[in-house]
């Protein structure tokens, strides 16, 4: 079959024929145009031309296969003669490109913080915005920082900590350090590889990578990268169609993966206003249609791909995953002791004590808050071994990974910190941020006075202030945190000129 040419492609640049090129093939989209979460106009922007820019960095690449009717793609391209969407470099992209080159080297990064730092310099600000975004004001996101720094040490003197011992065993694997690479979306938005070069991070240091249902990638991709018998996780979305569903988490358990993380925090995906404010800056952010302005322009990048996600997830639902896979399933987003105790009755092998990195409800608790609320309940009543407890938001030390462990928790998950070394610096960036960490954990082990993971235990941890007073006790300035924090902006003015048409109306 002859390929088509650009000329062919190029007529069809319109709402009633929009065919677009992505990775060398084209396809039909005039259909999909009205449902696209994001609004129509910036497929049009690349009606008849090459979107691959465009769709790669936020779309696995088995998207397409997936989803538009077979009868929509319509063959590979001649390139030779396609059109090439020009993007234009605004003042605020040359700035960034200046800092891009005037950024510090990778040496002088010393902590995760540091990666941010450098992170919020030189990303794209779309990018910069999905991953630095959370819920609502974001208090959620802060606490989640600020709660570590409730709980004080007391360490031990006079133990042999000649020699430190940091691995542990997580789901019946076993790991250099107790912490884990938690599921984020949209890898690409920080790095060409994406979540890829977070497994080969992860494969360096012999830690867990979580894969996300939403990631750049597609599943295979990161599933392929991996080495030997590198150990991964998935991290699920439940889609209304229980079939798909069903497909994928046994398509995953063939492929390998130890983990199943059902996330029950996200019915609906939160405010994330950072995120929704940057597509103001979209193509469609201002399209008027004679019928009023439907561009959906209200959610920001989340949206745009969790359309799909089942609201009516329940209890009920729990017996039907045990039922299709020999995968642990532990349920990721639990937030109080009461469906800590519901999780062990219904049989599932562990949670997560997290509130989806302060990106779902504002003013939830933060997952450290929770684990100090949950063990000791689980201890009193002998349960505290019947099911493995994790916690994610807002690690950036060791010492935070010591004080869970210290409260109870299995491990942790880290996630954004990762995201933010491998924007700046790829996966050296990851690589350092990683081996960071290590040290971290080993030195301040050895201060407390654990030689071995085993070692930490919670009388070695005061945790009262975060305990009885979480939300009211003033906690030392976290100078750090707070200069890198981007804080949340109002609506941003338009350029002189835009939108005078409108006012004469």
């Amino acid at each position: 079959m002859a390929k088509l040419t650009g000329d062919e492609i190029a007529t069809h640049n319109s709402k009633s024929s929009c065919w677009v090129i992505v990775h060398r093939k084209a396809y039909d989209v005039t259909e999909f145009l009205p449902e696209h979460p994001g609004g129509p106009a910036i497929i049009l922007k690349y009606a008849g031309k090459d979107a691959t820019t465009a769709f790669e960095p936020i779309h696995p690449p088995d998207t397409l296969d997936k989803y538009l009717p077979k009868d929509k793609h319509l063959g590979d391209v001649d390139m030779s003669g396609v059109e090439k969407v020009e993007e234009e470099i605004d003042d605020e992209e040359r700035a960034r490109l200046e800092r891009v080159e005037r950024m510090p080297g990778l040496d002088e990064c010393f902590n995760l913080l540091d990666f941010e730092s450098v992170a919020k310099r030189v990303m794209k600000g779309q990018a910069w915005a999905y991953y630095s975004s959370a819920a609502d004001d974001e208090i959620t996101m802060r606490e989640n920082r600020n709660a570590f720094q409730k709980i004080w040490f007391r360490p031990r003197v006079l133990v042999d900590v000649g020699t430190i011992d940091t691995s542990t065993t997580m789901l019946g694997s076993k790991v250099s350090i107790p912490f884990y690479v938690t599921a984020t979306a949209l890898g690409k938005l920080g790095h060409p590889e994406g979540e890829v070069l977070l497994t080969k991070g992860a494969k360096r240091h012999n830690v867990v990578q979580m894969i996300p249902t939403l990631a750049s990638c597609s599943f295979d991709e990161i599933m392929d990268a991996a080495e030997g018998d590198q150990v991964q996780w998935l991290q699920l979305y439940v889609n209304k169609d229980r079939e798909i569903t069903r497909k994928i988490v046994q398509h995953a358990e063939k492929r390998g993966c130890k983990g199943l993380f059902i996330t029950v925090d996200a019915p609906q995906l939160g405010r994330r206003e950072k995120d929704m404010r940057s597509k103001f800056s979209d193509v469609g952010s201002n399209v008027q249609n004679k019928g009023g302005d439907n561009v959906d322009r209200s959610q920001g990048a989340a949206r745009a791909i969790s359309s799909f996600i089942d609201p009516s997830l329940s209890w009920k639902d729990i017996p039907w995953f045990l039922s299709i896979t020999k995968m642990p399933i532990i349920l990721k987003g639990v937030q109080r002791v009461e469906d800590v105790l519901r999780a062990i009755d219904v049989g599932v092998h562990g949670v997560v004590l997290s509130n989806h990195g302060g990106r779902q409800l504002d003013t939830a608790r933060s997952g450290i808050e929770v684990l100090a609320e949950v063990m000791p309940v689980l201890r009193a009543q002998g349960l505290d071994k019947a099911i493995e407890i994790y916690i994610d938001g807002g690690v950036r030390r060791a010492t935070d990974i010591i004080k869970a462990l210290c409260l109870g928790a299995t491990g942790v998950g880290i996630g954004r910190p990762f995201l933010y070394a491998m924007s700046a610096y790829g996966l050296a960036g990851v690589d350092r941020a990683m081996q960071l960490l290590k040290d971290e954990m080993e030195m301040n082990m050895r201060l407390i006075g654990a030689a071995r993971v085993e070692d930490l235990q919670p009388s070695m941890v005061d945790a009262r202030g975060l305990i009885s007073h979480g939300h009211i006790l003033p906690v030392p300035s976290d100078m750090r945190g707070f200069a890198v924090y981007d804080g949340l902006a109002g609506p941003m003015e338009k350029a002189p000129g835009v939108g005078k048409e409108k006012a004469k109306l």
